[in-house]
């Protein structure tokens, strides 16, 4: 990993309160009750931390929304970002550029086999709503189906494919949207006693969801290869070839989200490439280049690409393949191979992070499972040890949502900066985050927990 010289940060809590000012009085923020937040002013940002205005460092084990993977401010990132900007800062899509042209070519090249072409967007929720035209226009069916577990992001089509609470308020939308359980074992929705059978059951219910669906209707079954957000579910062996099985029956098209389960997250290009899956569509953004610039996109298939070929694509985007993001893109690529960036994921989760969490589960009572992979990882936190009641309801807020609250500040007020999800706890930091700052980060959660063994009732 390349060592970062931590910046100058000095305190300057003036600086601090006049950008708070500023977008209090004029930024609109995402996901928020406007008058209900206060958001933090960040100073300056290196490797696996960020500081604030007073000078106070946080451990960033959120990776922000899960999309820093190779850290911040890398110099070999910014200084492409810097190149390509000097040589040519923009052109549209409708041109070949060089930048584009080679992000494109890599990106391919680390694909599964068979998927050669590469529609790039602003973002992830970009990706997952192109990939579902794709898929409805290749097919000439109408309906998504997608898992309760999920959020494919904030467009109109991705949130209604979205199955978490997020949608609710976009409701009705357009139709076609159907939601099914996927595989949770902790929390089986299909009564399970083991992973096998979790794997089987979970399966069967998609056949039979597609049965009652009427298969001809049904363009796509889109999937988070390892669900991010909703609880870092990582499928049972079996369970995407299952999947890929099911979709290739009936001539429904597999998409996969990897918005945020690829590019080193699970230690691989790909999630998928663990399971050896090759899905019709692969959705991707966020670590394909940290978020230094916003970039994301769909890869396609041959078959799927080969249905525009004498048509046109009906759809498009003015910064699709955005030279400085995909410049900041190829570099990105080049730093996870220069640097060994999948091997130190993988090294990491088998001798750091996961036997450290699950001492953290052995220890608190609090903690009722442990699971992840990578450098994706959650701690599922319960009320109860025996019912698996979760520390806080579904979809918690207010005082309700108290426990979740008082584990984050506790995490905060030692300077590590927290992922939580409803009852989870999650542990997703920079993919070049080091044993020793993981080590430091997975101490203050050990002590962090104390706050939510307190609320354990059985």
């Amino acid at each position: 990993m390349t060592e970062l010289a931590p910046p100058m940060v000095h305190p300057d809590p003036e600086a601090g309160a006049r950008v708070a000012a500023d977008d209090r009085a004029h930024v609109f923020h995402s996901w928020s009750a406007q008058a209900k937040i206060a958001p933090m002013p960040i100073a300056a940002a290196s490797g696996s931390y960020f500081w604030d205005f007073e000078g106070k460092r946080y451990l960033d084990f959120a990776s922000q929304l899960v999309n820093v993977n190779i850290g911040y401010q890398h110099p070999k990132l910014v200084a492409a970002i810097q190149e390509a900007a000097a040589r040519q800062c923009t052109i549209a899509p409708s041109f070949a550029d060089e930048s584009r042209s080679e992000a494109a070519r890599m990106i391919a090249e680390r694909a599964p086999e068979g998927l050669e072409k590469v529609f790039f967007t602003n973002g992830g929720a970009e990706a997952t709503e192109n990939a579902m035209r794709m898929a409805r226009l290749h097919t000439g069916r109408h309906k998504i189906l997608t898992t309760y577990r999920s959020y494919h992001g904030a467009t109109a089509g991705s949130i209604l494919a979205t199955g978490e609470p997020r949608r609710w308020a976009s409701e009705p939308g357009a139709p076609g949207f159907v939601h099914f359980w996927g595989p949770y074992p902790f929390r089986s929705a299909f009564h399970s006693t083991s992973v096998e059978e979790e794997c089987e059951r979970a399966l069967q219910h998609l056949r039979d969801t597609v049965m009652v669906e009427g298969p001809q209707t049904i363009a796509a079954v889109m999937l988070e290869t390892v669900v991010g957000t909703n609880g870092i579910l990582v499928p049972p062996d079996g369970y995407l070839a299952g999947v890929r099985e099911i979709c290739d029956e009936h001539g429904i098209l597999y998409i996969a989200d990897e918005v945020m389960a690829g590019f080193g997250r699970c230690g691989e290009w790909f999630a998928v490439d663990r399971w050896g899956v090759t899905p019709d569509l692969v959705c991707f953004a966020k670590g394909v280049n940290s978020g230094y610039v916003p970039l994301g996109g769909v890869i396609l298939s041959e078959a799927v690409a080969a249905t525009f070929a004498e048509r046109p694509y009906p759809g498009g985007l003015t910064y699709s393949g955005h030279p400085l993001a995909c410049a900041s893109a190829v570099a990105s690529m080049r730093i996870f191979e220069e640097e060994g960036i999948l091997e130190h994921v993988r090294t990491m989760a088998d001798t750091v992070i996961g036997p450290r969490l699950a001492q953290l589960a052995a220890d608190h009572p609090s903690v009722g499972e442990a699971r992840g992979l990578g450098m994706f990882w959650a701690l599922d936190l319960v009320k109860d040890t025996t019912t698996h009641e979760a520390l806080v309801p579904y979809n918690a807020s207010g005082d309700a949502a108290a426990p979740m609250a008082e584990l984050m500040a506790a995490c905060k007020a030692e300077g590590l900066w927290p992922m939580t999800h409803f009852n989870r706890l999650h542990v997703v930091p920079p993919c070049t985050t080091s044993a020793e700052e993981l080590t430091e980060g997975l101490d203050i959660l050990d002590r962090a927990l104390a706050v939510a063994d307190r609320y354990v009732t059985g």
